[in-house]
């Protein structure tokens, strides 16, 4: 039996799937099976470089979907709309779907999957965080016997790849984010990277498979990559750090067995990492996803997260695994491929969290400026772990950086508030942080 694909997008990750359909030797051996019946696009006078009858492609992307010679709809097309709109009528029209589009599936994946559960018909993501890395089906199935406590994730490719550079270049973050742009890297407007709203989007996807609950994009925390500066990178080599945009998932109290009473800390912000750990050498714009369960406790998934070949690859492998399930169980659904999460999970606010921080703040050279300082964090109950200070740098400040025992964020954003009082600070630039 052949299954018809309607592919809709065929831009860098469209063009990467219709290349590997039309040319499957060597590959899986249900790839004979798969063909592209019809290919939907914006426009049809853009060159493109693959090789597609044109007599199937079409800008009428809703004839796809309401097609119903076709099996599987695969979206490539990214954005909010018209692919929500899209997903949601192949799904009505009981079509399967495979997506890469994380920002729809974070935002709407709830009404998406109740659908596709309603229709039984299956939507897999793979492509949707971390490109070619086989995390999500990981946590469907692999690590389906385990009890998650955390996940930690470099997830997207930019912000580490500038950060990679700043790390062993020295070079400042403006720079480095503009020849990234010029390189391909990051887009003309690079704010969903940089500013986390990426990262953020597939912590949601990841969060909710690792803890089995919906995720409400708005209650994950976020921060961008903006404020970090080299003389930052430069302070956490010397304590014996890198800086990475991590997402980070945990259950906040990892004896909880049940779901009805564990919380949730879900946040993505720049975050100081010991560079011993196995996320710190992870450089460039690779992905690396650390997670930890029980009983199987520490695995690391790392890869390529983005570009035509490791999103088509992922795109793929979704596609070869919906035909196999139909071909095994034609008329139910396999809920191992499935999503059955029904209930939001209850998301821990940022004040909640424990953590160690680092500061980097400017102060008028004077006696007495250290002591102020530790008078206010002792205050607030901050402990300190290490403090640097530095010679006089210009204009007759001091810099001086700090790095904190572990402390609630309460406490700590009290103490600063406190110090953003004292007659010697002359500003507090940087504020981070510590995994």
């Amino acid at each position: 039996m052949t299954y018809k694909v309607g592919l809709l997008g065929l831009g860098t990750v469209g063009t990467g799937v219709a290349k590997i359909l039309q040319d499957p030797a060597g590959r899986h051996p249900l790839l004979p099976n798969i063909e592209i019946s019809r290919v939907g696009v914006r426009s049809l006078a853009k060159q493109r470089d693959v090789e597609i009858d044109p007599n199937i492609v079409t800008d009428d992307l809703e004839s796809i979907v309401n097609d119903p010679a076709i099996d599987i709809v695969v979206e490539v097309i990214g954005g909010i709309e018209p692919a929500k709109s899209l997903i949601l009528k192949a799904i009505d029209h009981g079509k399967h779907i495979v997506t890469a589009n994380k920002a729809v599936i974070a935002r709407y994946g709830n009404e998406i999957f109740s659908a596709a559960k309603q229709k039984g018909v299956y939507v897999m993501l793979e492509a949707a965080a971390c490109g070619g890395i086989p995390v999500i089906q990981a946590l469907k199935q692999s690590l389906g016997g385990n009890r998650i406590s955390e996940l930690t994730g470099i997830v997207n490719g930019t912000t580490n790849y500038i950060l990679s550079r700043m790390y062993f270049e020295g070079a400042d973050f403006d720079k480095t984010l503009a020849e990234s742009q010029q390189l391909g890297y990051a887009e003309a407007d690079p704010t969903a990277d940089v500013d986390g709203y990426d990262a953020a989007d597939k912590m949601a996807i990841l969060a909710s498979l690792a803890f089995g609950d919906r995720i409400k994009l708005e209650d994950i925390y976020r921060e961008g990559i903006r404020s970090i500066t080299s003389a930052d990178i430069g302070y956490a080599k010397e304590l014996g750090f890198t800086i990475k945009l991590l997402g980070i998932a945990r259950r906040t109290d990892s004896n909880t067995g049940g779901k009805d009473d564990s919380n949730l800390e879900i946040r993505v912000h720049p975050t100081l990492i010991p560079i011993q750990h196995p996320l710190a050498n992870i450089h460039g714009v690779t992905n690396a996803v650390r997670i930890e369960g029980d009983p199987i406790g520490e695995v690391v998934f790392s890869g390529p997260g983005a570009g035509a070949g490791a999103t088509a690859s992922a795109v793929v492998a979704d596609i070869i695994n919906v035909v196999a399930a139909l071909k095994s169980m034609p008329n139910n659904v396999n809920q191992l491929m499935g999503c059955s999460h029904e209930h939001y999970a209850k998301i821990a606010p940022i004040e909640n969290t424990v953590t160690q921080f680092y500061a980097r703040l400017l102060t008028h050279d004077k006696p007495g400026v250290i002591g102020d300082l530790g008078t206010a964090f002792g205050k607030h109950c901050v402990s300190l772990n290490a403090i640097l200070q530095k010679n006089t740098i210009h204009d007759g400040l001091a810099e001086i950086v700090v790095v904190t025992q572990r402390v609630s964020e309460y406490n700590f954003q009290q103490a600063i508030s406190s110090i953003r009082d004292l007659p010697t600070l002359h500003s507090i630039p940087t504020v981070l942080r510590v995994l």
